[in-house]
């Protein structure tokens, strides 16, 4: 692809920022719901049954922008749509798949490995200009992240690995974004990867289901192995609350990296970081160290050398 065509998609920087840092906020607030409240239920119910909400939802968003919906569906089930979603849908899975097992401190600076692969993706597959201080901001993000791994004993643990994999495919899944789905409507695109999430987690509840593992490992941790729970009003509430969030997230994600250039998106998405640990103080009391403290202000110089560039 050529550098005039990397130049011709939209650089609406300001949008782009907006949409990525009201996108870290509401992820950051739907990790904490989360951990807080999904234990009771295994992985692939979560996103099965979530995506039974999700679906009609943005079923009747697509409707709305589009009243021929069949033009917005074969947008979303296009096979660049669905390569996208295949990538942000094994993203969430090695997330959310590791949560119950790490601090969500460890979690974000793991997955937040994904804006150097999105740059080296970047510049080398669609062409898209970095420039010195970009690089720079990117690598000054990552070290800062790193500094944030440090204090956590579970830090480099095997959990630890699965956010760093989600991470490359996270970016896989923007680059697919700005080169190859540039024109297709957001809700499309969020409609493409929660029907992709939903399917995932009927699958392979159907396989666990049938193939009834036991003993070691699968006993070790049902929240990924086990069967499906009965469904509270409290577990009901809670896949309406995620359902809501993963509309409004996959839209938001997939407007931000449409608007702007995929290093200053990922630069900006550092901050769910800082959302993090907030939400480390309020809801888990736990206070940052100083080290988390120095990677947070690292992060943030780092988004300062991507605007200034």
């Amino acid at each position: 692809m050529s550098s005039t065509a990397a130049s011709a998609r939209p650089q609406n920087i300001t949008l782009g920022i907006a949409l990525i840092l009201t996108a870290a906020l509401a992820i950051s607030v739907q990790d904490v719901i989360f951990k807080l409240f999904s234990s009771a239920m295994t992985l692939w119910q979560i996103f099965a049954l979530r995506g039974c909400i999700a679906v009609p939802l943005l079923i009747a968003i697509c409707w709305m922008q589009n009243p021929n919906f069949a033009d917005i569906f074969r947008q979303a089930v296009n096979r660049w749509s669905l390569l996208r979603a295949v990538f942000i849908t094994t993203t969430f899975l090695a997330f959310y798949g590791a949560i119950p097992f790490l601090s969500l401190s460890t979690l974000g600076a793991a997955n937040y490995s994904a804006p150097i692969f999105v740059t080296l993706l970047a510049a080398f597959a669609i062409r898209e200009p970095v420039g010195p201080r970009g690089w720079l901001g990117v690598l000054l993000g990552f070290v800062g992240v790193l500094v944030l791994l440090r204090p956590g004993s579970d830090a480099f643990s095997f959990w630890a690995l699965m956010p760093i994999i989600g991470a490359a495919f996270y970016a896989l899944g923007h680059i697919v974004t700005r080169a190859r789905c540039q024109d297709i409507p957001t809700a499309a695109l969020a409609l493409s990867t929660n029907i992709v999430m939903m399917l995932a987690g009927f699958v392979v509840s159907g396989l666990i289901i049938w193939l009834a593992p036991t003993g070691g490992v699968f006993d070790a941790f049902p929240y990924v192995f086990g069967q499906w729970s009965a469904i509270t009003t409290s577990d009901a509430l809670v896949l309406i609350v995620l359902a809501a969030f993963a509309v409004g997230n996959g839209m938001l994600l997939a407007g931000a990296y449409q608007a702007a250039p995929p290093p200053t998106v990922a630069t900006f998405e550092y901050s769910y970081l800082v959302f993090v640990a907030i939400w480390d103080i309020v809801f888990f009391t736990l206070m940052p160290s100083a080290p988390s403290i120095l990677g947070m202000v690292m992060i943030v110089c780092a988004g300062l050398l991507v605007i200034r560039r």
